[in-house]
């Protein structure tokens, strides 16, 4: 059996930063909060608990004092801040400057767009932390939408500036574009449309079809939180049938290889490297008894 392991999977540079940060920390002093997951994969955060970090909510935040917390990668909205300063925490930012720059562009289009009586469009997943955080620099006015259903709370009446989640698909992104344009058209109204999508992302839904092709069977490993995770997925699964989620050793059949299968691996950008070498060697040694 052949086992590769795709060298462009796993964690993007927003992450690396993050998780970086949070062991540079740990290290020294044994204890740093974190608000929220700070990976969408629950074998690294359970590492991560182990070296001494704690995952807290938002509202658990309100209740701490002097302390120090991580905002992680996918960065978080004004009034977070507004509670780490009242509160005298401590704050380790480890937002993805690729995000901090589109909170930046969200708050400069929306008091643009909002001075000439129209909206914020963002294209992503409602809910998601890096959604939370964007939609913040609005005030809470940008409309959220995940497919074509969500543009019915659009008024194409008036002027739209459209964004999207640094994560979503440009594939997706295009289509809600091409939508829009087409209905401000018979509004007679303008968009502006602002491709905000993160390219070393973007780049493994272009990479990720050949790998699929290229074996004839697909590992997939993801935390079954990770938009990015689903999204890529499909994209092996739509390539190779033969295509797998899991998250950790335990989800892994090994009824679904033969002795003379080639099998690929690969992951989200919020898959840690070390756990696809861990499944990689268990299906090797699934096979050679070992």
């Amino acid at each position: 059996m052949k086992i590769d392991i795709d060298s462009k999977s796993g964690f993007c540079f927003g992450v690396v930063y993050a998780i970086q940060k949070a062991e540079d920390i740990l290290n020294k002093e044994g204890k740093l909060y974190c608000l929220g997951d700070i990976v969408h994969n629950n074998v690294e955060v359970n590492r991560l608990k182990e070296m001494g970090l704690i995952t807290i909510e938002h509202e658990d935040l309100k209740n701490l004092r002097n302390c120090k917390v991580l905002i992680r990668a996918h960065g978080e909205p004004p009034e977070t801040y507004r509670t780490i300063l009242e509160n005298n925490i401590e704050l380790v930012d480890a937002s993805c400057p690729v995000v901090l720059q589109l909170q930046n562009k969200i708050k400069e289009g929306s008091d643009a767009i909002t001075a000439e009586g129209g909206q914020v469009v963002i294209y992503g997943k409602k809910g998601h932390a890096e959604v939370n955080g964007l939609v913040g620099q609005t005030g809470g006015k940008a409309i959220v939408v995940e497919d074509e259903k969500d543009l019915e709370k659009v008024d194409f009446s008036k002027p739209i500036n459209l964004f999207s989640q640094t994560t979503k698909s440009i594939t997706g992104f295009k289509h809600i574009r091409e939508i829009i344009e087409q209905k401000v058209l018979e509004h007679d109204s303008s968009v502006i449309s602002n491709d905000t999508i993160c390219r070393q992302v973007a780049s493994r839904g272009d990479e990720l079809p050949e790998f699929a092709r290229m074996h004839d069977v697909v590992v997939f490993v993801s935390g079954k939180k990770s938009s990015n995770g689903k999204m890529l997925y499909e994209v092996c699964k739509l390539e190779n049938p033969r295509s797998f989620f899991v998250s950790d050793v335990e989800d892994v059949d090994f009824s679904w290889f033969t002795s003379n299968d080639s099998v690929g691996i690969c992951g989200a950008t919020s898959t840690p490297m070390w756990l696809m070498e861990k499944i990689a060697d268990a299906i090797q040694k699934s096979q050679t008894g070992n």
